[in-house]
């Protein structure tokens, strides 16, 4: 029983590591840069559902489709202001640039929100579902649910519309994509948008067990960039199997492990991953 408690835990927890790091991969698998200024997109979408939920009362999973929206038109100008110019520049210019606006965006929030801890309170907050012994938390499974509608509607974007397809195009042969009448500038910042969009968004689901504060992104950077290198990188479907991996393992190690070395057997898997199928769990298709 303790088994199953801890699978199902984290399983739970996996699939919102899984919705925040699909982002990355999203943009990793469009663009071909590795944005390091993920996770502040994340803390931008909790204090924007933080807000939501202050000021208009509006519970924080509902406040997570305002947050994606807000964030989305962020992450479009951000790209076409600073990631453009530098998307055909050496990788290292990249790195620094994007690592740039990670420490501009926390150090402004800083400045605005202050260094205050902001959580909310909700009617289901401390509230559980007992299902055969089994403990399942309501915020982390409605956090889940809603993972797995924003999931499914990436997939159905990439998948089923022009727009989408359009995208996986120009991840797949920029050049081919543009002789066929495809506006790839356009593709890249609509897949920058939609990215840190829905890091936001998952940022919002999670709000209702976890603090919102301008340092949060911290905690979760790794966590994403170990999703999406064990899934495959640039691989949106290896995102989610990446993050349920994730969470399984940092669950399931709490059995064996005091939970302060939750993360040692998920980095040791993560180098065998590494050494072993470099590529991933999911070999990458197409964003």
């Amino acid at each position: 029983m303790q088994f199953l408690q801890a699978l199902v835990d984290g399983v739970l927890i996996g699939g919102v590591y899984g919705v925040i790091s699909i982002g990355l991969s999203l943009v990793f698998g469009v663009m071909n840069i590795v944005n390091f200024a993920h996770a502040a997109f994340l803390m931008l979408g909790m204090f924007v559902a933080w807000f939501a939920w202050h000021y208009l009362g509006l519970d924080p999973l509902l406040g997570a489709f305002l947050s994606f929206a807000v964030i989305f038109v962020f992450g479009c100008g951000v790209q076409r202001t600073l990631i453009r110019p530098i998307l055909k520049a050496p990788q290292v210019a990249q790195i620094f640039l994007t690592v740039g606006i990670l420490i501009v965006l926390e150090n402004a929030a800083l400045l605005v929100f202050g260094a205050d801890f902001r959580s909310v309170q909700t009617p289901y907050q401390t509230s559980a579902f007992d299902i055969g012994g089994i403990i399942v938390s309501k915020p982390y499974l409605y956090a889940f649910a809603m993972a797995l509608l924003s999931g499914a509607a990436v997939w159905a974007f990439l998948e089923r519309t022009p727009i989408g397809r359009a995208m996986r195009a120009t991840s797949q042969d920029p050049m081919a994509a543009t002789l066929m009448g495809i506006d790839t500038n356009l593709m890249h910042m609509t897949a920058f948008g939609i990215g840190v969009g829905l890091t936001a968004f998952g940022g919002a689901v999670i709000l209702p067990y976890l603090t919102a504060s301008p340092t949060v992104g911290a905690h979760y950077v790794v966590l994403m960039f170990t999703a999406v290198v064990l899934g495959g990188l640039g691989s949106v479907a290896g995102a989610v199997v990446g993050g349920v991996a994730v969470g399984i393992i940092q669950s399931l190690s709490t059995l064996v492990f005091p939970i302060q070395l939750q993360n040692l057997i998920l980095f040791v898997v993560f180098i065998l991953v590494l050494a072993l199928r470099p590529e991933g769990i999911v070999k990458r298709r197409a964003a």
